[in-house]
C-alpha cells in the first residue's frame, strides 16, 4: 500500500506552496479558513431537518457541521495513530508528521465544510433544481452539451461544494478559499461525473464534481492517490481512503442528533428516546455500562440525561467505526471496500436500526417537516424559474420583465460568458448559496407577497 501519496499540502489557485511565518501548518489554515468563510456562516440559516428558527433551538447545517467536524477529528486521531503504529516501516518521514499530527486536521477540515455545497432547505432544495430541469428538460436540453445538462438534471450538494470551495466569482480570490488537496479529496464521496451515477454502486450513487471542475478535481485526485476506474467510460474514481472516515462522522452525528432533537421537540418521549439510546450502547458493547448507569441515577434533568446518553452513543459509535475501519483497511486503501462504516453497524447491532426506523417513520415523516420540504421546494422551483429562463434568452429576445429579473443577481453572479452553461450555473451559484430566509424573502418580493423597503 503506498500511503506517502494520499495527502497533498498543494493549494488550488496557487502555483506553490505558501510559506512564511505563519506558524499554522497549511491544514490548520484550511479549517481557519473555511470557519471564517461567508459560504460557512451562512450554513447556520440553512435547514437541517427541523423548521428554522423555533423556540426550542434544534440543529442547523452549521451547529451540524461543527460537530461531525469534531467526531472528524476524532476518528483522524485514532486512525493517523494506527497507521503511524502499524505501518511505520513504510512511511517517510513526512508522513510520519502528517499521519502523526495532520490527519486528524484534514478530517476536521473537511467534516466541517462537507456541506457548504448544501442549498437552502436541504434535500427539497435539490430536488427542487433537479425537477426544474427535468419538467423544461424539452424546451432546455438543446442549449447545453449532453455532460452540461446532466448536470444540472442531477444537482448534488456534494457536487456543488468542490465548486463552492474552488471557483473564482466576480472580484473573488482565484481558486477560491484555496484549500489543500487533502482537504478536498476528503469531502468527494461520489468521486465521478454525473452522466456516470449508478445508484447500485456506493461511490457512484450521486455524482462528485460539475464539468466546470473537472479539470481541477481531476488534479486533485491525482494529487492524492485517488486510483481511476479506467474500464469506465466517463471519469470516475475510487474513492479516497479519508472519505470513509468524513462519511462515518457524518451519519453518526445526525443518526444521533436528530433523535435528540425530536426528544426537545416533544416528537419522541424523553423515555422512550432513552431506551433507543441505551438500547444502542449496550448492543456496540464499547462502554462499561456500570458507570453510565451509576451517573444517570444521578442526573434528574430529561434533557440532560438525553444529551449523556447521547454523547455516549457518538462515543461508541466512533470506536466501533475505527474497529471496522482497520479491520477494512486494506481495502479502503486499494478502493476496493464497498459498504459505509455505519451501514455495517446498523447491519450488526439491532438498536441502531431501530433508530433508523423510528427516525423515517416518526422524524422525518413528522407534519412539521412535511411542510417545510413543501415550502422550501416551491421557494426554490419559482426562483429558479424566475432567473433562469431570463438569463437563456438571448439580449434582443428579452423583456422588460426578463430584464428586470436579472438585474437582482448580486455583481459577483454575473458573467460575460457566453456560454449557456455558465448562466445557469452562475445563478446556481446564487440560489444554492442562499440561506432559508433570504430565498423565502426574495421569493415573497418577487411574487408581490411583501411590497416595500425594509431597513
Amino acid at each position: 500500500m503506498e500511503l506517502n501519496n494520499l495527502y497533498s499540502s498543494t493549494r488550488t489557485g496557487v502555483d506553490q506552496d505558501e510559506k512564511g511565518d505563519d506558524p499554522r501548518s497549511g491544514y490548520q489554515k484550511d479549517y481557519d479558513r473555511i470557519i471564517f468563510s461567508s459560504s460557512f456562516r451562512r450554513l447556520q440559516n440553512k435547514t437541517q431537518v427541523f423548521p428554522l428558527p423555533g423556540s426550542v433551538f434544534v440543529h442547523n447545517r452549521l451547529t451540524h457541521s461543527l460537530e461531525v467536524s469534531s467526531v472528524g477529528r476524532s476518528l483522524g486521531d485514532l486512525i493517523g495513530k494506527y497507521i503511524l503504529k502499524t505501518y511505520e516501516s513504510e512511511l517517510n518521514d513526512e508522513s510520519k508528521r502528517f499521519y502523526r499530527n495532520h490527519l486528524k486536521g484534514v478530517l476536521a477540515s473537511a467534516c466541517l465544510c462537507h456541506d457548504i455545497g448544501n442549498p437552502a432547505f436541504g434535500h427539497s432544495g435539490e430536488d427542487a433544481m433537479v425537477s426544474f430541469f427535468k419538467k423544461n428538460k424539452s424546451e432546455l436540453e438543446s442549449k447545453f452539451e449532453p455532460a452540461e445538462y446532466a448536470d444540472l438534471l442531477n444537482f448534488e450538494g456534494n457536487a456543488n461544494s468542490i465548486r463552492v470551495l474552488t471557483q473564482q466569482l466576480n472580484g473573488k480570490s482565484k481558486g477560491g478559499l484555496r484549500l489543500t488537496y487533502s482537504t478536498l479529496s476528503a469531502i468527494a464521496k461520489y468521486p465521478c461525473e454525473s452522466r456516470a451515477k449508478d445508484k447500485k454502486q456506493t461511490h457512484r450513487k450521486k455524482f462528485g464534481f460539475l464539468q466546470s471542475e473537472k479539470n481541477i478535481f481531476e488534479k486533485i485526485a491525482n494529487e492524492t492517490g485517488m486510483i481511476k476506474d479506467d474500464n469506465a467510460e466517463h471519469t470516475i474514481y475510487f474513492r479516497h481512503p479519508f472519505v470513509w472516515l468524513v462519511e462515518a462522522a457524518d451519519d453518526i452525528c445526525y443518526n444521533i442528533i436528530d433523535l435528540e432533537d425530536a426528544q426537545r421537540l416533544g416528537i419522541i418521549e424523553t423515555t422512550h428516546c432513552e431506551g433507543l439510546l441505551d438500547n444502542l450502547i449496550r448492543c456496540l458493547g464499547v462502554e462499561d455500562m456500570k458507570p453510565i448507569d451509576a451517573t444517570l441515577a444521578t442526573i434528574t434533568d430529561r434533557n440532560e440525561r438525553i444529551s449523556y446518553l447521547r454523547a455516549k452513543s457518538i462515543n461508541s459509535l466512533i470506536f466501533r467505526a475505527e474497529q471496522l475501519y482497520i479491520e477494512n483497511f486494506e481495502n479502503i486503501v486499494l478502493g476496493k471496500h464497498k459498504d459505509a462504516l455505519f451501514d455495517i453497524i446498523a447491519e450488526e447491532c439491532g438498536a441502531v436500526q431501530e433508530i433508523l426506523d423510528f427516525s423515517k417513520d416518526f422524524i422525518y415523516c413528522h407534519r412539521s417537516v412535511v411542510e417545510i420540504e413543501n415550502a422550501g421546494y416551491n421557494v426554490m422551483y419559482e426562483l429558479l424559474n424566475h432567473f433562469v429562463i431570463p438569463i437563456l434568452k438571448k439580449e434582443d429576445d428579452r423583456e422588460k420583465s426578463d430584464e428586470k429579473a436579472l438585474q437582482l443577481l448580486p455583481k459577483q453572479y454575473q458573467t460575460e460568458s457566453t456560454s449557456n452553461y455558465d448562466k445557469v450555473l452562475a445563478i446556481v451559484d446564487y440560489l444554492s448559496g442562499m440561506t432559508d430566509l433570504y430565498a423565502t424573502e426574495l421569493y415573497k418580493k418577487i411574487k408581490g407577497i411583501d411590497i416595500g423597503m425594509r431597513n
